[in-house]
């Protein structure tokens, strides 16, 4: 049970935010109202929200017997007349104030949290009917916010992302009740992970037993960590981890309904892999990749099956992230793209289809923010001021902590790969001044940023200002002042017109599909709708217009789609552009 409703940008209405503090008490009442957090019912029932919890199958004689027992009850109980409970913030003045200093790096930009906030106040300062009259006032002022629609839009967007219109509704889905997942690195074991938290049994294997132990012990010590944070019991822990079992060979994995592939994102290796999971999956499995961006086609290729085989693209810490991406190979039966998209919901994911292009949907249309970000430097901006543009813009941090947070070596080891196969990539010559520096990120303890032992604050560093400077000098870039709006829509407009290409191209269903797995993938703020539809507020001719301009400045790379520009011309919101089936 719960009042969700700050969740689409409002606050409960019918009184709800008069009577659960009436139930509860106003401590209670204000963390269930600001957070939409649904309680079950034995807590319910704790509570006092709820008077009795039933046994399955005996619904009917119990609900008689309820009736009988308070039919005869005078004056009827009205939860308006019991005040008693208020008590609690009529003894603690400053509870308030203490609560929405409590919320604010949470509900940073938002208006229905305070909302929610100010309603339970009332509740406690002033008689029942005025305190209605609040509520329905704020109400009203949110419904119609531009915050709310946001909020709708991304709520509508993720059910309309679970709808494949190429597919039959009463498609057959193949079993999935017992799992396996291949490489038990960070991705291999967040991906065990997700299937033991749900209560599903998961086979783990690695290429040697020592990587297989020391992927065990990793796992266990995620799991320790949520038990000292307080958010799993100890006893659960030991319930989770019995559900991972690690396995010494294939064949051990070979009467699983599904495997998940997590290697190292090498094609050799993959290939590799891939023969030896054909080899021992039985017929009809279903065959997984978890690649951020390598062609399905090529792992379905090295088995007789590839009509058994699609994309499974988890995000890091795939234990923690929402986005479940499927990806569709040329061959994907469509009973396995239908079932992989029923898994994700299954292990608590939010599932989103995506064609078979390079980096597929969600990292294809993020590869433009990660290069302007980096040009960003080059011309001038701080690492600082970039990260501080996108905080206020509502992302929890900003690009640079993230990439201290992931490892810069990571990204330092693909743009060498890159540079071998291409002489004339360019890569980003500053990110691997740092990594050369020996700084990788927040393991090493310094990065784009300087981190003090035990603590993860980012603080910037001179040393990597004289890089910067010393890295621009070398390679005669002229560098200038930025404004926080021009930083904004360098970093997000490369990225919407990327997924306006991709939408051309037939690679994904609907923006609206982009906007979900950019909200699920990359924490962009759900009040503000997702990419296309915060494109959508600024105005479909203005982005055209910029982006035409910074292609003329900037060549090639803003070249703009041709879907951006006839929807510029025709006025159709971005947010509504599809197309009905993947090419």
């Amino acid at each position: 049970m719960g009042l969700p409703e700050v969740q689409i940008g409002i606050l409960p209405g019918a009184g709800g935010t008069q009577r659960l503090p009436r139930l509860v008490g106003p401590k209670v009442a204000l963390e269930m109202i600001t957070s939409g957090r649904h309680v079950p019912a034995a807590e319910a029932q704790r509570l006092g929200i709820i008077d009795e919890i039933v046994p399955e199958g005996q619904l009917k004689e119990a609900a008689i017997a309820f009736a009988r027992k308070v039919a005869d009850k005078r004056p009827l109980p009205v939860i308006r007349e019991h005040d008693e409970k208020l008590a609690e913030a009529k003894s603690d003045p400053g509870m308030f104030d203490a609560f929405r200093k409590s919320i604010a790096r949470r509900a940073r930009n938002q208006r229905a949290p305070y909302a929610c906030i100010e309603a339970v106040e009332a509740a406690v300062k002033l008689p029942f009917d005025e305190g209605i009259a609040v509520e329905r006032r704020l109400f009203e002022e949110q419904v119609n916010s531009e915050e709310a629609k946001a909020l709708r839009y991304a709520f509508f967007a993720e059910r309309e992302a679970q709808k494949l219109p190429d597919l039959a509704r009463d498609i057959q889905l193949r079993p999935t009740d017992t799992a396996a997942v291949v490489g038990a690195g960070t991705m291999g074991g967040g991906i065990a992970m997700s299937f033991a938290d749900y209560g599903y049994s998961v086979k783990i294997t690695d290429s040697t037993k020592e990587a297989l132990d020391r992927g065990m012990q990793r796992i266990r010590a995620n799991y320790e960590t949520s038990v000292k944070r307080g958010s799993l019991s100890a006893e659960e822990m030991e319930q989770r981890l019995a559900r991972i079992e690690p396995v010494t060979d294939y064949d051990a994995l070979g009467e699983c309904d599904l495997v998940i592939e997590a290697v190292f994102e090498q094609i050799p290796v993959k290939q590799e892999v891939w023969k030896k999971i054909d080899a021992a999956m039985k017929p009809g499995a279903l065959l997984f990749s978890n690649t951020s961006g390598i062609n399905i086609d090529i792992m379905a290729n090295e088995t007789k099956r590839p009509e058994d085989v699609a994309g499974t693209h988890f995000f890091a810490p795939a234990n923690v992230m929402k986005l479940f991406e499927v990806v569709k190979g040329t061959k994907s039966a469509p009973d396995v793209i239908a079932t992989a998209m029923a898994l994700g919901r299954k292990i608590g994911k939010v599932s989103a289809l995506a064609g078979n292009t390079d980096g597929f949907v969600a990292n294809r249309s993020r590869g433009p923010f990660s290069v302007e970000m980096n040009l960003l430097v080059e011309e001038g901006a701080l690492p600082e001021q970039i990260d501080k543009v996108m905080v206020d813009f509502g992302y929890p941090v900003g690009p640079f902590v993230v990439s201290d947070i992931s490892g810069l070596d990571i990204g330092y080891d693909v743009r060498q790969r890159r540079k071998a196969e291409n002489s004339n990539y360019r890569g980003a010559p500053i990110a691997d001044r740092i990594v050369e520096a020996g700084r990788l990120g927040q393991k090493t303890g310094k990065g784009w940023y300087r981190y003090e032992p035990g603590d993860r604050t980012p603080h910037p560093d001179p040393e990597v200002a004289r890089i910067i400077k010393e890295t621009v000098a070398e390679l005669s870039i002229a560098q200038h002042d930025f404004t926080n709006e021009e930083i904004l829509k360098r970093l997000l407009f490369a990225s919407v017109n990327e997924a306006c290409k991709i939408l051309d191209e037939g690679k994904a269903l609907r923006a609206s599909d982009v906007d979900v797995m950019w909200l699920y993938g990359f924490g962009f703020p759900r009040y503000r709708g997702g990419l296309m539809f915060w494109a959508d507020t600024i105005g479909v001719r203005e982005v055209y217009n910029q982006i035409a301009a910074w292609h003329q400045r900037y060549g090639e790379r803003w070249a703009p789609s041709p879907l951006l520009r006839r929807l510029a011309e025709s006025g159709a919101p971005l947010r509504e552009a599809k197309t009905d089936r993947l090419r």
